[in-house]
């Protein structure tokens, strides 16, 4: 397990005119109103708990490919990667709801090559076709070995704005707050399809904390080793300590 170096504070600078509003809403309507406002401070504690963007350890492994959000993986597909050139790649996708932590943090080390946007439509990010629809963001990162990483940031239902801080050129760390998307989303990545897989559909996982998969090696690559991890092996992840 290893100290992420995460100069951000503990709540997200991009919610501060929110909480700011809620809590202002909620302080006047006390004084005017008392015990209905009490609603108002739920909204407030909700709008807080939305926002806040804790540090995380990682787990050790240079080859580990980290969760790049907190949610629920919701897919794990062989497909064609639609931001690569078409290479045959494995996706798998974290959904985010409300509840989850949306700051958006690299799943590798490694240049992002390239940064596109992609306007869209905004159906519920559970569904698979909100991949191919909704509005989205991808990034594009080559690794030092040179395996290439494609995380893509998308819209959901009630997501109304995708927020990325990186430019091509950028070099991430694993765990680098790249970007953030407002009020529930989600977020694919694709992999070599000779991955190893460590999380299966439906389970939880925490931005940064969680392995999602290691990349092959050299030797690896092209041999089809992929595989969904057997219940007796524990998955790659930080202490429990470390999320929030």
């Amino acid at each position: 397990m290893s100290r992420i170096r995460y100069p951000h504070p503990i709540v997200a600078r991009e919610g501060w005119p929110y909480i700011a509003l809620a809590f202002t809403v909620a302080i006047v309507l006390t004084f005017v109103g008392g015990w209905w406002s009490v609603p108002f401070w739920l909204i407030a504690l909700f709008v807080l708990q939305f926002f806040r963007d804790p540090p995380r350890d990682a787990p050790e492994g240079e080859r580990l490919v980290l969760a790049p959000a907190d949610g629920r993986v919701i897919s794990i597909e062989t497909v064609r990667d639609p931001y690569a050139g078409g290479r045959q790649a494995m996706r798998i996708s974290v959904f985010m709801n409300v509840f989850n932590v949306h700051s958006n943090r690299s799943p590798v080390d490694g240049r992002v090559e390239r940064v596109e946007y992609f306007p869209g439509r905004f159906v519920n990010a559970d569904l698979d076709k909100a991949s191919e629809h909704n509005e989205r963001n991808a990034l594009l990162i080559r690794t030092d070995d040179g395996a290439l990483v494609t995380c893509v940031q998308v819209a959901g239902l009630i997501a109304r704005r995708i927020l990325c801080y990186v430019r091509p050129g950028d070099v991430l760390h694993r765990g680098q707050r790249f970007g953030f998307i407002r009020f529930g989303s989600r977020v694919d990545v694709y992999l070599s399809p000779d991955a190893r897989l460590f999380v299966g559909v439906g389970e939880k996982v925490h931005a940064t904390a969680s392995a999602l998969a290691e990349l092959p090696t050299e030797a690896d690559a092209g041999t089809g080793l992929a595989r969904a991890r057997p219940a007796s092996e524990p998955r790659a992840t930080a202490e429990q300590g470390s999320r929030a």
